[in-house]
C-alpha cells in the first residue's frame, strides 16, 4: 500500500485505538466499473479476498456492508444526473449517468484484530442515513452499515479536488 493510500485514509485512524498505519498485513483495491452490475464484482472481489486472509466467517456481514457502500458510491457519485434518492435506479445492466467520472474504488486492508471497508468515489456529497419508512424499498442503507460494522465513517479525499472515502471497520475474531 502506497504513502498516497495511508495519506488520504488518514481521517480514518481518529478515535479507534493506536494502530500502526504501516502495519497493514493486507492490502487490495477493486476498481468499480460505472455500471450497477459492479456491486456483485464487489461482492465477489471480498469474497475472495476473505477467502485468501483465511476470515470466511465475517463473509456476509463485511459483504453486505461493501454491497451497500459500493451502491451508494455507484449511485450517488455522478453530480448531474444520478437519480435522487427517491426515484429508482437504472436497470441492472445500463450505464450510470456520468460513465466519464472517476471510478470508485474498493479498498480492504487488514490488520491483525480489524478490516477496513473503504470506497473512494468522486462525489463531493456527505453520506447521510435517510429516514426510511418501513415499506420503503431504499433508504437503510447507512442503518445496516452501522448495524454490521464495528464502525464507520467518511471524510473528503485527501489532495483531491473532489471526492471522498466512505469507510467500516470490523474487529476480527
Amino acid at each position: 500500500m502506497g504513502t498516497k493510500v495511508l495519506t488520504m485514509l488518514q481521517p480514518l485512524w481518529q478515535g479507534f485505538p493506536p494502530v500502526d498505519p504501516l502495519a497493514v498485513s493486507g492490502s487490495v483495491s477493486y476498481s468499480l466499473a460505472p455500471r450497477y452490475e459492479s456491486v456483485r464484482g464487489a461482492r465477489q472481489f471480498t469474497g475472495e479476498t476473505l477467502h485468501r486472509w483465511d476470515l470466511e466467517e465475517i463473509f456476509d456481514s463485511v459483504a453486505l456492508v461493501v454491497s451497500e457502500l459500493v451502491t451508494n458510491a455507484l449511485r450517488h457519485a455522478s453530480a448531474a444526473g444520478a437519480p435522487g434518492p427517491h426515484e429508482p435506479a437504472p436497470a441492472a445492466y445500463e450505464p450510470l449517468p456520468d460513465a466519464d467520472a472517476p471510478p470508485a474504488r474498493l479498498h480492504l486492508m487488514r490488520w491483525s484484530s480489524r478490516l477496513v471497508c473503504a470506497v473512494r468515489d468522486s462525489s463531493d456529497a456527505s453520506p447521510e442515513a435517510a429516514t426510511a419508512d418501513a415499506g420503503a424499498e431504499s433508504g437503510r442503507g447507512l442503518y445496516l452499515v452501522d448495524s454490521f460494522s464495528d464502525g464507520w465513517g467518511w471524510h473528503p479525499l485527501a489532495g483531491a479536488p473532489h471526492g471522498k472515502i466512505v469507510w467500516a471497520q470490523f474487529r476480527l475474531p
